[in-house]
């Protein structure tokens, strides 16, 4: 009997397998070489808030980005967030849809990791997010597309590995001043004073936990890593010309200073001074 009555069961969770069949829906989350210790940290805590994604090694090549597509395969990944760190100090993330596409450039500024804010929010590890969207993303065609990338990539499926069963802090995107403001907040259902459960809706707060940073659009790929250009920012210019521009600046500055310097020297030489007859007089 014990034999029939698991083969049965057996049978039975096949069956609700074939009925349910399961989504899959994994991000691949790595870096390029040469990343500073902030980013790594950065890395890190979007690995601890996605339970979802699987870590990979850091890339060699900056060039054929095209690769992450058959790396997304082999690890069963359908999304890709890859970090590429340019000179040191500028960073710019690629979220992608793998392996169609399409795929988004950003510019990621104004970093802050979790443990460089010292916050005092908490969250439980593998807990799923809520996400909230600022309402501008529903006005523009670009950040309706972003807005829907991020929702695949950032909302973790009920059943994924290493996920609880439970939404107890809410990721948010804002749109302020051309730029996407990612924050992530504590759900806090306890009284403060009292240390019990809050009595109503109304009690209940947000303690921000981190990481949080800016992302900064420069352009959208029909494909993953590839194609012709969607969208492309008119507002973006690249760190290295904006350096570019204020040592312009300095120097102008100091060009414009050393002839000022020049022009006085000169005006002091051309001044006669009258010779007085009485300055030997005790010599």
């Amino acid at each position: 009997m014990a034999s029939i009555y698991k083969s049965f069961t057996k049978e039975s969770k096949k069956n609700e397998e074939v009925s349910k069949p399961r989504i899959r829906n994994r991000v691949l989350l790595l870096s390029s070489r040469g990343i500073s210790t902030r980013y790594r940290y950065l890395i890190k805590d979007l690995e601890a808030l996605l339970p979802h994604s699987k870590k990979d090694a850091k890339l060699d090549t900056k060039k054929n980005l095209e690769i992450l597509n058959e790396l997304a395969e082999l690890n069963n990944c359908n999304n890709i967030l890859f970090f590429e760190a340019r000179k040191h100090d500028d960073l710019y993330l690629w979220a992608s849809r793998a392996p169609s596409g399409p795929s988004i450039k950003f510019h990621v500024q104004n970093v802050h990791n979790m443990s460089e804010l010292k916050l005092t929010g908490n969250c439980l590890k593998g807990s799923r997010p809520l996400l909230s969207f600022d309402g501008n993303f529903d006005d523009d065609g670009p950040y309706m597309l972003i807005k829907t990338l991020f929702e695949q990539i950032f909302s973790v499926p009920t059943g994924a590995r290493k996920s609880k069963p439970f939404f107890d802090h809410i990721m948010s995107f804002s749109i302020i001043d051309g730029r996407i403001w990612v924050r992530n907040f504590q759900i806090v259902e306890k009284n403060p004073e009292t240390g019990g459960d809050v009595t109503n809706d109304d009690d209940m707060s947000l303690v921000e936990i981190g990481p949080r940073f800016v992302l900064h659009i420069i352009r959208i790929f029909e494909g993953s890593f590839y194609g012709r250009t969607l969208y492309e920012n008119p507002n973006f210019y690249t760190p290295a010309s904006i350096r570019a521009a204020a040592n312009r600046e300095k120097s102008a500055k100091f060009a414009n200073r050393s002839i000022a310097n020049q022009e006085l020297k000169a005006k002091i030489g051309n001044i006669n001074i009258p010779t007085d007859k009485y300055a030997d007089v005790f010599k």
